[in-house]
């Protein structure tokens, strides 16, 4: 089948973390490194309200939350470390439309999906939203709303820009297989069946993304990636480790390529670490196109090449060096491929 991606054919991205407390450094590195398809890069070292949760948990309407030594939960109005992280998500918008206002090619920003949310907000009695449907359908809704709005503000500081919305959702197969701690650590919280999983999740992407105001991705960097769901809930990119891709898992994989849905395969080491040969990293990601035998020219076209995960571990030189590997690579894919 014959898809249109928003990317160019080699492109490669970022996850999203990255070290540091800097954003207009951070942003510089990644307009520089990643000029096909650059995103907005997250700095969870400035603390409470710059994590994933803490980062989301700010865009939530009329749900507010705050921090407790336990982790985030939901409260009567939102505490210091909300505002805070909105403080820093204002900031890291000015900049970007300082740096970056006349991009005009695909743009990502990212914020966490509903199932992970849920997984790490606590009610206000310490249990885990994930335990109450009630509030996971509430808590999406609310997620639902506030990404719309952050999306339209993103589009209205880079009005030539086509954004890339990516759902963060590391959380989601531990939730789908029951594996989710309760508050004591004792007992597992019960398994989200698939079709509700899926329903929350297509839910969450048809506001946020309404009217094609953004193009979906959803990123899970674990095991066991639920390709089928994800690409039933609207996904219309997949974003995984590569490193962690089963051979078991190539049949679903083979659905979502033959869908037309878009790879962002994490070929790179995110953490500092030698890397290895060009050749040898563009290698994993040749192996499986042609052990599912898909036209090599399809390739360049539909994968975008990543690290394996957030970067904010990684040493600034390592970022760099790292990016710059995801842009060779790509470039590599898509040469290689014609």
């Amino acid at each position: 089948m014959t898809t249109t991606y928003p990317w160019r054919p080699g492109a490669a991205t970022g996850i999203g973390s990255y070290p540091g407390d800097d954003p207009a450094e951070a942003l510089r590195v990644v307009l520089g490194e990643l000029p096909d398809l650059p995103h907005l890069p997250e700095l969870p070292a400035r603390g409470p309200g710059a994590d994933l949760t803490g980062r989301t948990a700010g865009l939530l309407v009329e749900m507010p939350v705050h921090l407790q030594p336990s982790g985030w939960r939901f409260a009567d109005r939102p505490g210091r470390d909300v505002l805070r992280a909105r403080d820093h998500l204002a900031r890291d918008l000015d900049v970007l439309e300082g740096l970056a206002g006349g991009h005009d090619g695909p743009f990502k920003i990212q914020v966490c999906g509903p199932w992970t949310l849920a997984s790490t907000i606590e009610l206000r009695n310490g249990d885990r939203a994930l335990k109450d449907p009630g509030a996971v359908r509430d808590l999406a809704a609310s997620l639902a709303e506030g990404a719309a709005a952050h999306v339209a503000d993103v589009r209205r500081r880079l009005p030539a820009a086509r954004i890339l919305l990516q759902l963060d959702e590391p959380g989601l197969p531990a939730a789908l297989a029951g594996t989710v701690p309760t508050a004591s650590g004792f007992s597992r919280l019960r398994a989200i069946e698939e079709p509700v999983a899926g329903e929350v999740l297509r839910g969450v992407i048809e506001r946020a993304c309404a009217d094609d105001a953004a193009y979906p991705v959803v990123h899970c960097c674990a095991r066991q990636v639920p390709y089928g769901l994800l690409r039933g809930a609207g996904a219309r990119a997949v974003s995984v480790d590569l490193a962690l891709v089963p051979r078991r898992d190539d049949d679903a994989i083979g659905e979502t390529i033959e869908a037309g849905i878009g790879l962002f395969l994490g070929a790179v080491p995110a953490s500092d670490a030698a890397l290895p040969p060009l050749q040898a990293t563009a290698e994993p990601a040749r192996s499986l196109w042609r052990r599912l035998g898909f036209p090599p020219a399809r390739l360049g076209a539909q994968v975008v090449v990543t690290p394996a995960c957030g970067m904010a571990g990684a040493s600034p030189r390592h970022v760099r060096a790292a990016l710059a590997r995801c842009r060779e690579t790509g470039r590599t894919l898509y040469e290689g491929a014609g």
